[in-house]
């Protein structure tokens, strides 16, 4: 009953845009913090991006730092993460996670989404 669901990924050019969507069912989003990770064919998982559980603090990995854009909206219950210039290094499957605790972190995620691919090829 308690899922997070991740849609937007598709194909896209080098350059393009996406947007990723993490809604969130069975629960309520406001009290978790939100993180966006990715893992590429023949890599670990990184993490991406994360917001706190009012969305007054980001955080982002430096190599999708000014790329990248978090944001949540706690009254439709999902997070969004916005994706610009679009390099082929940003193919992956993309994942959002919530952690049920205000602020962000690298451990402790309580609810994983299945993910959402992401292709940028020409």
């Amino acid at each position: 009953q308690l899922q997070l669901v991740e849609s937007g990924g598709g194909l896209v050019q080098p350059g393009g845009s996406l947007r990723l969507s993490c809604a969130a069912s069975g629960f309520t989003l406001d009290y978790y913090a939100i993180g966006w990770f990715r893992q590429a064919p023949g890599k670990e998982r990184e993490a991406l991006s994360c917001i706190s559980s009012s969305g007054g603090a980001t955080n982002y990995r430096d190599s999708v730092k000014g790329r990248f854009t978090i944001s949540r909206d706690n009254a439709k219950n999902t997070v969004y993460l916005q994706m610009n210039s679009l390099k082929p290094e940003d193919t992956a499957v993309y994942v959002c996670a919530a952690r049920l605790e205000s602020y962000c972190s690298n451990y402790d995620y309580n609810y994983w989404g299945q993910g959402t691919q992401v292709t940028v090829s020409s």
